[in-house]
């Protein structure tokens, strides 16, 4: 991990105004800003780690907690919502045992909900690993996550 982030350091200078692209490289690395790349990034660029944790923090693109290796990402734009996103959005969270923003205990999957991916005429939708679902209902969601984990358990 510290070959990465000083990498990444390496291609910029200690000017501050560099702060956001670092961060935003160092994500795209490591998935998300760790404690260590923090106080990394935080003495590199000369700042305090509450000030880069007080950048970041600003951004929703930031993310401070280990992604799961899946992401699952539940549409409640309206045209998914009318068309019963909640439910979706409810069953994953049964099936996963987590809520949005969460990864569950096994680091296999993180969920998050968006306003909208731009496929309205499938709703309602969900994203697994950058895979659009389309027509989602919760019966759906639980073939499709226990297919995912069989797919999965029979490949190791």
């Amino acid at each position: 991990m510290a070959t990465t982030i000083s990498s990444v350091l390496n291609q910029h200078s200690r000017d501050r105004r560099n702060l956001i692209p670092i961060l935003q490289k160092v994500q795209e690395k490591e998935k998300y800003l760790s404690p260590a790349s923090i106080s990394e990034i935080s003495g590199y660029v000369g700042i305090s780690e509450n000030d880069v944790y007080s950048v970041a923090s600003f951004y929703s693109q930031f993310r401070f907690t280990k992604p799961g290796e899946h992401t699952v990402k539940v549409c409640l734009g309206t045209a998914c919502h009318v068309r019963g996103g909640a439910r979706v959005l409810e069953t994953v969270e049964r099936e996963l045992k987590i809520k949005p923003g969460e990864t569950t205990a096994d680091g296999k999957y993180s969920l998050e909900t968006v306003a909208c991916i731009g496929a309205c005429a499938l709703a309602p939708t969900m994203v697994l690993d950058n895979e659009v679902q389309r027509s989602m209902t919760p019966q759906k969601v639980v073939d499709l996550l226990k297919s995912r984990n069989k797919a999965e358990n029979d490949a190791k």
